[in-house]
C-alpha cells in the first residue's frame, strides 16, 4: 500500500481542491431573432424560437 513520505502541506491541499469549487458562468447569447439575452442551447423565453423555429406559440 502507498503511504506518503512526508505529511501533505495545508497550502498544497487547498491548491488541489480549489479547482472543484470553481464555477462557471452559464454561456449567455443573444437571440438572433428578437435580440433578447438567452442562455445557450435553449429556446428564447421572450419570442419562443429556437434554431430559426418557433417552437413555443405566443399568446396574443
Amino acid at each position: 500500500m502507498a503511504v506518503p513520505k512526508r505529511k501533505t502541506s495545508k497550502a498544497r491541499k487547498n491548491t488541489r481542491r480549489s479547482a472543484v469549487w470553481k464555477l462557471q458562468a452559464p454561456a449567455i447569447s443573444r437571440c438572433p431573432n428578437c435580440g433578447e439575452y438567452k442562455l445557450a442551447h435553449r429556446v428564447c423565453k421572450n419570442c419562443g424560437v429556437y434554431n430559426g423555429r418557433e417552437v413555443i406559440a405566443q399568446e396574443a
